[in-house]
């Protein structure tokens, strides 16, 4: 809109040129062009970007505007007397904008006003179909010595490159040669990334308990043809490459059926975003002793001049990401396991920015603001206690159970925790609100028990209840950082791993309270 006419006899006739940056790095990547509209400073284009979305990465975009390139809309050259501004955004503030709608000002002709720049998003319908199938086998090859074999399938889809990734696992049946798996679901996008014709590879195992589970045989079909099991049943011959090349006589492994394959579409993250869902973030930081002195080299809080701390290099991996979906960025952050000041009490849900009204930092930057004057005024001291700061989130997410607002606490710890049994059963109490908890270990410790609260191997109990849902998410810094000491690439990292898991737990508690996403308003 309003874009820079820089024609002498008419106006310009504008190109946008997208750029995609790198992820970890500050590289640029041209991704595609828009058509040129001659003789106009409001261009509406046509032509679309496709471009994968994933909540969990950074995905920094670059908007280009040019006009009048004297080599035609085909070169890749430009004069400089064509720029007519640019704009960067990250497609998740597309996403997380009123409608899926985001203005920007076009800058960088000094002394010019540009004009703005209106960037919609919208998800491509196919990414939402959920598939349900059941699978059997018949006459699977016997592995074990002294029983039948134990089966279980592995999903693989293909990926542009040629390699495979790992998309689903079934249930193991135990000691049958014909065993008959239970129903599953699985997104199509998770199994083909939405290309119907692409491969879908299925190994088949018999487990052992020590790992060491003993290949069966495999087969490839793609997503069109297992959905032709929609009417009739699918039979496919598991073959073992190497049995086949050794015995003359080998025809195969045995079979698996495609009993039943359903398709239905559901509702994404996405739409929920888009129908008005808040993504709240709450930070909660690691003030106790064994951290070290905050004015050491040595300690996980010591900041250099040159460099982040561990626990600030994680809270803005995390934050920034999520921020894009926080309306009024406005982020509460607390302190645990120090003594506060003027009394020296030990407490565990100070303020990091000593308002006890209000909590709340503006923007991430904000935060990391607080969190550095906080260590120069409180002491570090101990124990290392999460429940009381969950139980703080947790009541401010039972207030609002809607579906209209999410929370997200980021927990960030050097160790062991003190009051693993409360926890606990703040945790099972929390997993029936909206909200999921993060947790990120920063130095060498050992951080045994922080699996457990993960609950991805055994659902988290306490005194008898279980979690309702899967709402924690812990991993250890120590694995993403880079070894060339790039501190972009590790905080990339980090982030893809922590936040994966943040949409599903999200449409997991819309799921089992029935809340549908609002419509968003027509434009």
């Amino acid at each position: 809109r309003n874009l820079l006419d820089m024609d002498t006899f008419s106006k310009s006739d504008p190109v946008v040129v997208l750029f995609v940056q790198v992820s970890g790095s500050s590289e640029w990547k041209e991704f595609g062009r828009t058509e040129v509209i001659d003789n106009t400073l409001n261009p509406d284009f046509v032509r679309k970007f496709v471009l994968d979305y994933y909540f969990e990465e950074k995905q920094n975009l670059r908007f280009d505007d040019w006009g009048n390139s004297p080599l035609g809309s085909h070169s890749t050259l430009f004069g400089a007397q064509d720029f007519l501004g640019q704009a960067f955004l990250a497609l998740g503030e597309v996403i997380g904008s009123q409608r899926g709608r985001l203005e920007r000002p076009l800058t960088g002709v000094p002394g010019k006003r540009c004009g703005t720049i209106l960037v919609l998003a919208e998800e491509l319908s196919n990414c939402r179909d959920i598939v349900t199938m059941q699978l059997c086998a018949n006459k699977l090859d016997k592995k074990d010595f002294f029983g039948k074999s134990d089966p279980f399938l592995v999903f693989y889809r293909s990926n542009e490159d040629g390699t495979f990734t790992i998309c689903h696992k079934t249930e193991v049946v135990k000691n049958t040669l014909n065993p008959v798996w239970q129903p599953f679901t699985i997104p199509v996008r998770a199994l083909c990334n939405g290309d119907y014709d692409r491969t879908v590879k299925i190994d088949v195992y018999d487990w052992d308990r020590d790992g060491s589970h003993d290949f069966i045989g495999e087969f490839a079909t793609s997503y069109r043809e297992l959905s032709r099991a929609q009417s009739q049943f699918t039979v496919y011959e598991v073959l073992n490459p190497r049995k086949k090349c050794k015995k003359k006589k080998y025809v195969n492994s045995g079979t698996v059926t495609l009993l039943s394959f359903s398709v239905e579409s559901e509702f994404t993250f996405v739409d929920y975003i888009r129908g008005g869902t808040q993504l709240n973030f709450t930070v909660a930081i690691d003030f106790t002793a064994s951290n070290g002195l905050p004015s050491q080299p040595t300690s996980l809080h010591y900041a250099s001049p040159y460099q982040l701390s561990a626990y600030a290099l994680a809270l803005k991996a995390v934050g920034e990401i999520i921020q894009d979906y926080d309306s009024d960025k406005l982020f509460p952050a607390y302190g645990f396991g120090a003594k506060v000041p003027p009394d020296g009490k030990i407490s565990h849900q100070f303020p990091l920015n000593n308002n006890a009204e209000n909590p709340s930092c503006a923007g991430i930057e904000g935060v990391l603001e607080s969190y550095l004057q906080s260590l120069r005024t409180v002491q570090l001291y101990g124990p290392t206690n999460f429940a009381p700061v969950i139980n703080q989130v947790a009541g401010t997410a039972a207030q609002v159970t809607d579906g209209s607002q999410y929370h997200v606490l980021l927990i960030i710890t050097d160790g062991v925790i003190s009051d693993m049994l409360q926890t606990k059963e703040a945790i099972v109490t929390a997993s029936s609100l909206p909200m999921s908890i993060i947790i990120v270990g920063v130095g060498p410790a050992e951080f045994e028990a922080m699996e457990e609260l993960d609950g991805d191997e055994v659902r988290l109990s306490s005194r008898g209840r279980y979690a309702e849902r899967d709402i924690v998410q812990f991993v250890p810094f120590r694995d993403y950082m880079d070894d060339s000491g790039n501190q972009v690439l590790s905080m990339a990292r980090l982030a893809k791993d922590v936040l994966a898991e943040i949409p599903e737990q999200l449409l997991s508690y819309m799921k089992t309270r029935d809340i549908k996403p609002r419509r968003a308003d027509p434009e």
